[in-house]
């Protein structure tokens, strides 16, 4: 999808995450976790010329299974980290220390062992995309832009600077739009920043966000709900 407003051009996309699992219930789960969170799940379900149906299908990130048929999914690994690379997850249910040592060995970016907390796997994928440099710093939401890796709001009339908490409050609660999140899990998620964040901080980090959304147009975007948290509608 590409936007224009005025002199800037952005295209926004969703980074497409392949999901390479033999079990049906699994994938399917997988795929709704990650359509649910900002990613494009994509299933693998022909397992016949496996590796040349991977690399087709031009994936930003893999999940890739040790346990698929017709073939080792860390064999798989090594054929494939000769020909792209593509960062890869090696999900398991085996929970040795050599199945690890032998999947980072033959070029796996990360690896995960089942039953896992969705929540953490999605953090997972958030770490290695940032890490290879695959982070989409663009983000639309109604008819303005956030770019984080500028920590700016661009409109229809101009542009607006947020601070660091800004942006990060904002980018968070895009990415759970529709969804209550509390502000325990905001300050969790700004746990890592430079800056302190108490509970009073936070509270004036989301008013003076709040003031600049309305100066570029968006009234009420905000909404506390009392006891819960906030949510962005």
């Amino acid at each position: 999808m590409l936007l224009c407003y005025n002199s800037y051009i952005w295209v926004i996309d969703m980074y497409k995450i392949l999901i390479i699992e033999d079990d049906l219930e699994i994938r399917n789960e997988l795929k709704i976790l990650l359509d649910n969170n900002g990613y494009s799940g994509v299933i693998l379900d022909n397992f016949d010329k496996v590796k040349e149906n991977i690399i087709s299908k031009k994936a930003d990130l893999i999940l890739l299974d040790i346990n698929i048929p017709n073939i080792n999914g860390q064999h798989l690994l090594k054929e494939l980290r000769e020909e792209i690379d593509t960062p890869i997850i090696m999900v398991t249910s085996k929970n040795t220390e050599i199945d690890e040592v032998i999947s980072m060995s033959y070029g796996a970016d990360d690896y995960i062992t089942k039953p896992y907390n969705p929540n953490i796997l999605l953090l997972h994928i958030e770490a290695i995309l940032k890490r290879t440099n695959k982070t989409n710093n663009v983000l639309n939401y109604k008819n303005i832009t956030l770019d984080t890796s500028k920590s700016m709001i661009y409109h229809e009339n101009g542009e607006i600077t947020l601070s660091r908490n800004e942006m990060m409050i904002f980018y968070y609660l895009i990415k759970n739009e529709g969804k209550i999140v509390s502000r325990e899990d905001i300050m969790n998620y700004l746990w890592d920043t430079e800056d302190f964040i108490d509970d009073n901080t936070l509270t004036v980090n989301i008013a003076r966000l709040r003031n600049k959304l309305e100066d570029a147009g968006l009234t009420n975007v905000i909404e506390t709900r009392r006891g819960q948290g906030y949510i962005l509608i």
